[in-house]
Parts: C-alpha cells; sequence; structure tokens
C-alpha cells in the first residue's frame, strides 16, 4: 500500500481575499461533482458518521467545492484539501445528536461546547480511518491541525486550511444546503439567504470562493423565489 505523504503546503498570504492563481468555475456545482474515486476507501470507513447533520449530503458537495478551489489555488495541496474536508465534519456522528440543534444552532452557536467537541471527535476519526489506509502520521497530523479549529477559531493557519474553511461555507449557498441550513436555524429560506449575504461572505478568505458564493446564492435566490416568498 502506497504512503501518502505530507508535501509542502501553500502559505497564506496576508492579502485580502486571497487572490486567485488559477481558474475559477462559478458554475452550478451539480456540474462538477466530486473527481475521481481515490478517496472512496475514506468515505466506506465514515458512511456511519456521515448520516447525522445532513454530512452525507454536506460532506460530498463541499468536496466538490474544495476540488474548484483546489484548481483556482493551484499551489495548494490537493490532496490534503480533499482528505481533510471529506473528513472534517464527520466528528457530528460521535456527539449527542439532541444536542447539535439545541446548542450547535441556537443562540451564541459559534462559541458552543459542541462545536468544539466535533472537531475533537474528527480528530480521532481521521486518525482511526487514515492509518490503515496509507496514509502516514505526518500527512494524518496535518489533516488533523485543520480539523481542529474549522469551525471555532477565526485564522487560517495555511493556504489548505483556508481553502477547507471556504469550502466548508460555500455548501450553504447552493439551495441544497439553504434547504438543510435554514431549517437548523430556524429561519424561512429568504431570511437565511439574507444571512448567508450578510453574514457569510464577508468570512470568505479566498476572492475564489466570494466569487462562487455569490453566483449560487443569486441562482438559488431565484430558484427560490425568495424576493416573493418571505
Amino acid at each position: 500500500m502506497t504512503t501518502q505523504s505530507l508535501h509542502q503546503t501553500g502559505e497564506l498570504t496576508s492579502e485580502r481575499p486571497v487572490p486567485a492563481s488559477g481558474p475559477v468555475d462559478a458554475t452550478p456545482i451539480s456540474l462538477t461533482p466530486p473527481d475521481g474515486d481515490d478517496l472512496d476507501p475514506i468515505w466506506r470507513s465514515v458512511v456511519t458518521e456521515t448520516r447525522t447533520r445532513g454530512n452525507d449530503i454536506h460532506l460530498p458537495m463541499s468536496l466538490a467545492y474544495a476540488e474548484r478551489l483546489c484548481t483556482a489555488h493551484h499551489e495548494a495541496n490537493r490532496l490534503l484539501v480533499r482528505v481533510t474536508i471529506a473528513l472534517h465534519d464527520t466528528g457530528w456522528g460521535r456527539v449527542d445528536e439532541d444536542r447539535i440543534l439545541s446548542e450547535g444552532f441556537s443562540g451564541d452557536w459559534r462559541k458552543a461546547e459542541i462545536r468544539f467537541e466535533h472537531e475533537r471527535q474528527g480528530c480521532l476519526i481521521a486518525r482511526e480511518v487514515l492509518p490503515p489506509l496509507g496514509y502516514d502520521a505526518d500527512f494524518v497530523e496535518a489533516v488533523c491541525a485543520i480539523i481542529d479549529g474549522h469551525d471555532t477559531r477565526q485564522e487560517a493557519y495555511s493556504l489548505e486550511d483556508a481553502l477547507v474553511r471556504d469550502a466548508d461555507r460555500l455548501w450553504r449557498f447552493d439551495h441544497a444546503g439553504i434547504a438543510l441550513a435554514s431549517g437548523w436555524f430556524r429561519m424561512d429560506p429568504a431570511v437565511y439567504s439574507d444571512r448567508l449575504e450578510a453574514e457569510i461572505i464577508p468570512e470568505l478568505i479566498t476572492a475564489a470562493a466570494i466569487e462562487i458564493a455569490t453566483a449560487e446564492l443569486g441562482r438559488s435566490r431565484a430558484l427560490l423565489k425568495t424576493a416573493v416568498i418571505r
């Protein structure tokens, strides 16, 4: 079995938003599903963890967005980004499901303890599933360094970290993401779409992600008639 080693990660420029170094694809994400089957062994290892909090929708969609962002940033470690985004939210599958909505999506949800807990559990899962699949210790720790804090800290430590963070948010702008997440936050699609524009787009780190999010949100608003149904 080939060991998947960690190569030099991309440095994160201080410029915001981070400009793309390659082409940006802002067409509907359904046109470019995740590429290839090399991550299929990982998916098979975490099927149980994908059945919580819509992860079986969120994770594959986030991978598709992550691959687009890697194409826009060819200097990034594509494998590191792809593996990390596939696993980043699997920890939700090992926390109290009742607490996910009661604590993770209400009140001061960004600081909810359950969000820290799902990051810790996600790292444990990565350390369980990746070594038997041939990923070496350095690579696994690089994955965990991004998973740990992807939801709870403000800053990104590397370009790969930034791309995972942006991909994690981009799925919300597609109509499927709006359909799921608006219910979690107890908002109707129009109000949730407004929140995406006002709060989430400013959080995006890369110019590519902002371009994609803006295009997806425009299509979703038109499809869901949010200008009228509000």
